[in-house]
């Protein structure tokens, strides 16, 4: 079969397969993998070389690792040491040591336990993370909880190669000065990875973005990944590594946006493949001859690590739902296992036909992980959201402050201009998307649930002098103009209405007035706050009328750069400054003037 009628089928087969398994509930996984057993020598044997597709299509988890590290900035990295090294080495200790145990005690050989337990451990980063995005959890507490443990894995692979071959029996291990030479090989590389992509790869980057030729961009981005890969792979270092190390560096570059979305189709795909591939190297054979061998082996595994990964996970300081979804996400075995397991044949530290069973439990341990989420969703009653069940931020109380409750376009206006006037605010807001992005602006937000009684007085509402609701969800506005009315009766409600509908429920509440939402509302909102605030009309007037001059001249003025986030990030922050000064010096002369006409 020719490429073309290769890659026709697995497109075609994806197509079918995927959408049809996300139908069900049951992610895009899952159907990747049914596409593959069916594709597979056990199905309608399309294929020849499953593991030529198998390592060909491994270069997906290679861009995967790359856009991690682009999205994990060094100092981002840093924040999450404890996690990672914490969190994720005891996972990697404890599952390691609790399988080779098992094992030992099932009448494995030292050796051969050791290196079941070190591939079992593991989980796949691939699998997990490309769930955990579907269901949009990454951000939660659970997803970076996993993601520390994912990354903390994907490193601990490398030292685990490398110490399989020295348990084995019959292999000439290099003499100390083949040793040295290969420590000072890998040294090299590394120092040439990080200092080439910290000095080189920013100037070339910004010299072909200059000629704005978008394809060899693309193409230089391919480059640089497959570049790096190839280089760690010489001095036999995982290619996901070296990707990963290459994204890291470059995760705090101007270009780090533009090479994502470069990179994202390319890995989708290939990710896609490799998926495909997993389910065409499932054994169905031995599956059929000790299924029930089979299936208590993946319980075990399953299990197993899910009940660890649940205490370390509460035990870190998550909640129950959250410790119950990380288990649930990364208790499946992973990729490197195939790896180690190999590694483990040749070393003739692990036999053929235990290395096929394992495999076999593993890729059958990866189809559970969506299957059991969706399972935990039906039980829960939720569609997978977790922004919800992320615990709100510790607030610090602020008598005679306002509370802004939705932190989007406006939310932030009003927000800009109570900053500009000194006025001190609380904002909220129940999107981790959305803080994110606005603390790249310099904004503080709190993460919560304005809806809830709870939060509302963790956030000061008792003694707040005016709570300001902007927030998306019509249902939340409505219950939480409800609960402000029912339960803090002197403080003055500022609703924004989505339409008028939405204003009609708002004033249902006993809501006087209800600003519908335009640019222009928001100021007109903006400048009744101001009175409530002991404003002066006529000086409320007067701010609100400098500060729209003030935002449509910089909108006017910058409009060449607002392609680039980071720029318009410092433009942000200046622009703030500067409404400050322009508001203190209306003060000012405000001051001097009032003597002068006393005097008159």
């Amino acid at each position: 079969m020719s490429v073309l009628h290769q890659a026709a089928v697995f497109l075609g087969a994806a197509v079918i397969a995927v959408p049809l398994s996300k139908r069900l509930g049951l992610g895009s996984v899952l159907g990747y993998l049914a596409a593959g057993i069916v594709l597979g020598p056990w199905g309608l044997a399309l294929f020849e070389d499953v593991e030529a597709i198998l390592h060909a299509s491994e270069f997906g988890v290679v861009l995967l690792l790359f856009i991690i590290g682009l999205e994990l900035q060094p100092r981002r990295l840093w924040v999450m040491r404890k996690q990672v090294f914490g969190l994720g080495g005891t996972q990697v200790g404890v599952t390691a040591a609790a399988i080779a145990l098992v094992g030992y005690g099932l009448g494995l050989e030292l050796n051969a336990a050791i290196a079941v337990g070190l591939a079992l451990s593991l989980s796949s980063t691939a699998f997990a993370l490309q769930t955990l995005a579907e269901r949009g959890e990454v951000s939660a507490r659970h997803g970076r909880s996993a993601f520390a443990i994912l990354l903390f894995q994907d490193m601990a692979a490398i030292p685990m190669i490398a110490m399989i071959p020295l348990m084995g029996i019959a292999t000439g291990g290099p003499d100390d000065g083949d040793g040295w030479s290969h420590a000072i090989k890998v040294v090299a590389v590394f120092a040439g990875v990080i200092l080439g992509g910290h000095y080189l790869l920013r100037h070339v980057l910004r010299a072909l973005a200059k000629l704005h030729i978008h394809e060899i961009f693309t193409a230089m981005g391919l480059f640089m990944v497959i570049g790096t890969s190839l280089l760690m792979d010489a001095v036999g270092i995982s290619m996901a590594l070296g990707a990963f190390l290459a994204g890291v560096l470059l995760a705090d570059s101007e270009y780090r946006h533009e090479l994502e979305a470069n990179i994202e189709p390319f890995k989708n795909l290939l990710l896609g493949l490799f998926f495909i591939a997993v389910g065409m190297s499932v054994n169905v054979g031995l599956l059929v001859d000790s299924p029930l061998t089979i299936l208590a082996l993946v319980v075990a595994l399953v299990a197993g690590k899910a009940a660890i990964l649940f205490f370390l996970g509460w035990r870190s300081g998550l909640s129950i739902t959250c410790a119950q979804k990380l288990a649930l996400s990364i208790s499946q075995g992973g990729e490197f296992a195939f790896v180690i397991l190999g590694v483990a044949i040749t070393a003739n530290v692990v036999d053929r036909p235990l290395s096929d069973l394992l495999i076999l439990v593993v890729t059958l341990s990866m189809a559970t992980t969506p299957l059991l989420l969706a399972l935990n969703d039906r039980l829960a009653g939720k569609g997978g959201k977790t922004d919800s069940e992320r615990p709100a931020e510790e607030i610090p109380e602020a008598a005679g402050h306002v509370i802004i409750a939705g932190f989007g376009r406006f939310g932030q206006i009003i927000g800009r201009i109570l900053r500009a006037k000194g006025i001190h605010f609380t904002a909220i807001e129940n999107s981790s998307e959305r803080i994110d992005f606005v603390s790249r602006f310099g904004n503080k937000v709190y993460y919560g649930d304005a809806s809830r009684l709870e939060l509302l007085r963790a956030a000061g509402a008792h003694e707040a002098t005016a709570l300001v609701l902007a927030m998306d969800d019509v249902e939340a506005t409505v219950r939480a103009a409800e609960l402000a009315k029912r339960n803090f009766p002197n403080l003055r409600v500022f609703a924004r209405a989505r339409d008028r509908q939405h204003a009609y429920r708002l004033m249902d509440t006993g809501l006087p007035v209800v600003w519908r939402e335009t640019y222009l509302t928001c100021l007109d909102m903006a400048r009744v706050l101001l009175c409530s605030q002991g404003v002066s009309p006529a000086d409320a007037e007067r701010d609100v009328a400098r500060f729209r001059e003030h935002d449509e001249h910089v909108l006017y003025e910058h409009q060449d750069m607002h392609k680039d986030e980071e720029k318009m990030a410092q433009i942000a922050m200046k622009t703030a400054e500067e409404l400050e000064a322009l508001f203190e010096r209306d003060i000012e002369d405000v001051r001097q003037a009032r003597p002068q006409a006393n005097e008159g």
